[in-house]
């Protein structure tokens, strides 16, 4: 029986050190730090694309041209979901959130997983439910958007990488070259985070020897938060609200003056500014001039520019986001669920480590509440 070194109590974990992991940094080379597998955010989101990424965290390493089009196509291959998973996205009430419309499918995908009779810790089958999992969860949030919008589903298509695929799954046409990369490499910068909450609830989950899909269950349940993976919903809301340029000063003003909390800002982690946020930044600037509307960007930007002044707290990667996928035609429901589509390389790359160098995840409470008494007997009791 393990004994702690200390009955410190850090609120939310903050700071606390909860396993060791080969996979994501916040401490590495770059603005901000962020790593994965010892590549910069910032060289990543230059110089690859979401397969690459993908595969780098899932295997390791960076796949050579091979590797890639190997990789490539069992993705390719596994797009297609079960028709079973589909009528039931018909049947799903239109009222339901997304997000637990997604954590629905993933649970239903785990029953038609060809490796479904695997150990939880066989590592060459998790490997494959993730590569899986990648290609058909963006295929059941697509399926799923185009039910509500009572369109006819448009199938995925063999000829198209990830990111383009998506868009055309969602939209029914092929996006600009320009829109396409901006989509990949936001994939990209969403992939993976190391030990956020819903990494986390994963990586507990499976710590019991569940299996992967109960992890990324838990994962997908713990990014419906407003506070993880919604933010880049309030983040358009807020935009939303101001409504035009000439608006933005006045509305910040009032808005610092409330001590508005406004989403979109600050990190638990980066202190001094979200790489990803940067790298966003300029593609929102690429899709805004060639659809030759900067509306939003005129609005963003006073507003960034007074928060991070005032309150000290620069914009995080949710803020720019929500407007790339505004100009991609996404509604704002798939904000979140495109979140999730891209993290699970993330998360499933945290949940197979867990499960090959396994603990079960026991913390301790630090107990509050009454002290030790005795049981008064019922008819005593007043």
């Amino acid at each position: 029986m393990s004994t702690p070194a200390t009955d410190q109590y850090f609120p939310g974990l903050e700071g606390v050190i909860a396993c060791e992991t080969s996979i994501c940094s916040l401490e590495g080379r770059g603005e901000g730090g962020l790593a994965f597998r010892g590549y910069s955010i910032e060289d990543l989101a230059e110089s690859v694309s979401y397969m690459e990424a993908a595969y780098l965290l899932l295997h390791g390493e960076l796949p050579n041209s091979g590797q890639l089009i190997s990789f490539e196509s069992r993705i390719k291959s596994a797009r297609p979901v079960p028709e079973a998973l589909i009528q039931l996205l018909h049947a799903i009430p239109p009222s339901v959130h997304p997000m637990d419309v997604l954590r629905t499918s993933v649970s239903v995908l785990a029953h038609y997983d060809p490796d479904n009779g695997a150990v939880s810790t066989d590592h060459a089958a998790n490997v494959r439910k993730a590569e899986r999992l990648i290609a058909q969860m963006a295929t059941a949030v697509a399926y799923r958007e185009r039910i509500e919008r009572n369109q006819p589903l448009v199938p995925p298509r063999d000829d198209l990488d990830h990111a383009a695929n998506f868009l055309n799954m969602i939209n029914g046409g092929e996006p600009s070259e320009t829109k396409r990369s901006a989509f990949d490499k936001s994939l990209v910068l969403y992939a993976e985070h190391e030990l956020n909450a819903s990494t986390f609830s994963g990586r507990v989950t499976v710590s019991t020897l569940s299996d992967i899909y109960s992890g990324i269950v838990s994962a997908v349940g713990t990014l419906k938060g407003p506070l993880h993976g919604g933010a880049n919903e309030e983040a358009w809301k807020v935009l939303e609200q101001v409504g035009a340029p000439e608006h933005a000063e006045e509305w910040i003003a009032s808005a610092l003056a409330r001590k508005e909390r406004i989403m979109g800002f600050g990190h638990r982690v980066y202190k001094h500014g979200d790489p990803r946020a940067r790298i966003l930044k300029r593609y929102c600037t690429k899709i805004a001039a060639e659809i030759g509307d900067d509306r939003w960007e005129r609005i963003a930007e006073p507003i960034e520019r007074e928060v991070t002044q005032q309150k000290q707290l620069p914009p995080n990667v949710d803020w720019p986001s929500a407007r790339l996928y505004h100009y991609l035609g996404l509604d704002i429901r798939l904000y979140t669920p495109i979140f999730a589509m891209a993290r699970v390389a993330g998360w499933a790359s945290h949940i197979i480590e867990q499960l090959d160098h396994n603990r079960l995840m026991r913390p301790r409470g630090q107990y509050i509440g009454a002290p030790p008494r005795e049981i008064v007997p019922l008819a005593k009791r007043v």
